[in-house]
């Protein structure tokens, strides 16, 4: 699943568009071969929908990065955010 990652992040934003249209399109495709009875393409949808995640999300990263002129951090190498209920408790709700 990494490799899989890696080989999008590899990619430039007009690369990362252009296989979002594409991966949009082939979703598109194999629901409407699962509503007319073609079950084979259930596997094929779940890894389309995947990556259709995973290029959003690098999508998303990028535009939050070039919006804040840092490098976005992910959630596991950040501290946690503290809950409303733990600011209020502080008073700093």
């Amino acid at each position: 699943m990494t490799r899989r990652i890696e080989k999008f992040r590899e990619m430039n934003p007009n690369e990362l568009e252009i296989r979002h249209r594409e991966l949009s399109e082939q979703i598109f495709r194999l629901r409407f071969q699962l509503s007319s009875g073609q079950s084979e393409g259930l596997k094929k949808l779940r890894e389309a929908k995947r990556d259709l995640a995973r290029v959003n999300t690098l999508m998303r990263q990028a535009q939050l990065s070039r919006s804040e002129g840092a490098p976005v951090q992910s959630r596991s190498a950040s501290a946690p955010a503290k809950s409303r209920l733990q600011r209020a408790s502080q008073g700093k709700g």
